[in-house]
């Protein structure tokens, strides 16, 4: 399969947007995901899917935890500055406040929601690590609409309506 096709096609499937993020010994990384879902609800797990060749991806595997930090529809600039390559870790992290909870890991505190997350397993498929996250604390946020990446480009979802 041609790979440009495969990720053509892709692009068409929406999907949430969420900061990935993480501290510890290996120090303070993060990065812009939309390949996260949930695994189970007992223990509650979610799967979060991280390119190998990331310049972070040594670095969650050393600190063993994260944090999902789901966005919210007008966060999209904290989206974009977390998908840049070209800017430094401290930078990111500088362009919104952040918090712990019991894992230690990085919460942004206006996120939609934070999944706090100790990282059970790890797994190599192709070119991704597949990272099975045992949720340790949930915080809510506040109502409101979501960040969806669709058709390469960042869209607010809007909340309260229903089809």
């Amino acid at each position: 399969m041609d790979t440009s096709e495969f990720r053509d096609a892709m692009s068409r499937l929406g999907a949430a947007v969420s900061v990935i993020s993480t501290d510890g010994s290996a120090g303070r990384f993060g990065f812009t995901a939309t390949a996260v879902t949930s695994v189970t609800d007992t223990p509650p797990t979610l799967l979060v899917c991280m390119n190998r060749a990331s310049y972070a991806n040594p670095h969650f595997k050393q600190n063993g935890v994260l944090c999902v930090n789901v966005l919210a529809g007008d966060q999209g600039e904290i989206a974009a500055v977390f998908a840049n390559s070209k800017i430094s870790s401290d930078e990111r992290f500088a362009r919104t406040t952040w918090e712990t909870l019991k894992s230690g890991a990085p919460v942004m505190q206006e996120a939609l929601v934070n999944f706090d997350c100790r990282i059970a397993a790890v797994h190599e498929v192709g070119t991704h690590s597949l990272f099975l996250c045992e949720i340790d604390a949930i915080k809510q946020g506040q109502q409101g609409s979501g960040l969806a990446y669709f058709n390469r480009a960042y869209h607010a979802l809007h909340d309260g309506t229903k089809i």
